[in-house]
């Protein structure tokens, strides 16, 4: 294994100029950026890697055999598929600027954790995505458009879960864990042999419904992988502002194996999740699996991550992009050539249009739908609101009523 090379922390310092504790204080009026070092510190803990960020591929014995069979064009397929679903997340964000959706999670600098662990699945295997998690749902098959009816406001989902064995986008955090390991469970009292994987980000980690998740898939040996985005930043929090240990190694206390993988390596990601989902339909229980990764934008469009993290951490992490890591090691094994990145480059192209043209071709939102189901038979009080709301609304009409 190697060892990752971006964990060292520097000091934070306070208003007065003295050292503090490391952290972040971002909130409603701002805070000091901070910035971390990309010297790797001896104390890190070991990760799983496959690809160095040049592009150089490296031996493990552990985990090689689980890509050991993997074909020139099913790794131009991996990168194809990182590079269409950071397409995709692109022409999302643009159309939330643009005021065609009304919020958009971005997963720029996550699509190797995504693609990777997305690729393992099998057909009967269930995900329960957050969500970010566009890069899976490209894997199962779901339609990109679909992903973008929640967030214009005009549904509640988009796509039927059991055709793609993949649950609608959960906002609540947390609980998704929750609903994976239920349906874990079941999958063992049915007798199939398939497994579940839950998505949460590192934030979510601090949830109790997370920590409850562990408990019953450790004691009931539930089939379910445990797939944590460490990102690196739970909106303004840094990591180590939630947890005294790495990740991965919270496993240990309720009994299941956790692992920390290269969350920008595409095929350590693919080979770590492999593994645990096998653990998991051969009845050997849940595992943890920590992609270290980075949130190369904003949590969401409503964020702006230049009030608490500086530019430093952002650029160290840039060199370890994800799509070029994977492209140097097609360029040097000549797996790939320049007719193929064209190539793909106008698939890329064309899938930004279809987006584009398909959002714009949805229906406006209903403003007032949030008023109809609050109470089965009506309220007085969200009348009054309803009447508030419209007042409100009508305020931007203009002299002619439009």
């Amino acid at each position: 294994m190697t060892v990752e090379s971006s964990a060292a922390r520097k000091p934070r310092r306070s208003a007065a100029g003295k050292a503090g504790t490391t952290g972040s204080s971002a909130g409603a009026t701002g805070a000091k950026r901070t910035t971390r070092s990309s010297t790797k510190k001896s104390t890190d803990p070991e990760l799983v890697q496959l690809l160095t960020p040049e592009g150089k591929r490296v031996k493990n014995a552990e985990y090689d055999a689980y890509v050991a069979g993997i074909t020139p064009e099913e790794l131009r397929g991996l990168y194809r598929d990182m590079v269409l679903t950071r397409r995709f997340d692109a022409e999302a964000t643009a159309l939330q600027r643009q005021g065609e959706l009304g919020l958009w999670a971005s997963l720029l600098g996550q699509e190797a954790a995504q693609i990777g662990s997305g690729r393992a699945t099998r057909e009967d295997d269930y995900v329960f995505p957050t969500y970010r998690e566009h890069g899976v749902a490209w894997c199962r098959g779901v339609d990109p458009t679909n992903l973008l009816g929640m967030f214009r406001g005009v549904n509640n989902g988009g796509w039927d879960p059991n055709s793609n064995n993949f649950h609608l986008y959960t906002i609540v955090i947390g609980s998704q864990a929750l609903h994976a390991t239920g349906y874990a469970m079941g999958i063992t009292k049915d007798g199939a042999d398939s497994a579940v994987i839950a998505y949460f980000g590192d934030g979510a980690s601090s949830q109790g419904d997370v920590a409850e998740s562990f408990t019953f898939s450790a004691v009931y040996n539930a089939p379910v992988v445990f797939f944590c985005q460490n990102n690196q930043w739970a909106i303004s929090e840094p990591t180590e502002r939630q947890t005294r240990v790495p990740l991965y190694q919270r496993a240990q206390g309720y009994g299941f194996p956790g692992v920390r993988v290269d969350g920008n390596d595409v095929l350590a990601c693919l080979a770590v999740t492999k593994r645990a989902l096998e653990r998991a339909r051969s009845g050997e229980g849940p595992t943890l699996v920590e992609a270290y990764t980075y949130r190369m934008g904003a949590h969401t469009t409503s964020d702006d991550p230049t009030r608490y993290r500086g530019d430093e951490e952002r650029l160290a992490w840039e060199a370890k992009d994800p799509i070029l890591r994977l492209r140097r090691y097609l360029e040097t094994s000549d797996h790939a050539d320049e007719a193929f990145f064209a190539e793909l480059e106008t698939e890329s192209e064309a899938l930004g249009k279809r987006v584009r043209e398909a959002v714009r071709a949805m229906p406006d939102p209903d403003r007032f739908a949030i008023f109809e189901n609050a109470y089965a038979d009506g309220h007085a009080l969200v009348d009054e609101e309803r009447a508030q709301f419209a007042a409100y609304q009508a305020s931007f009409a203009d002299e002619g009523g439009h």
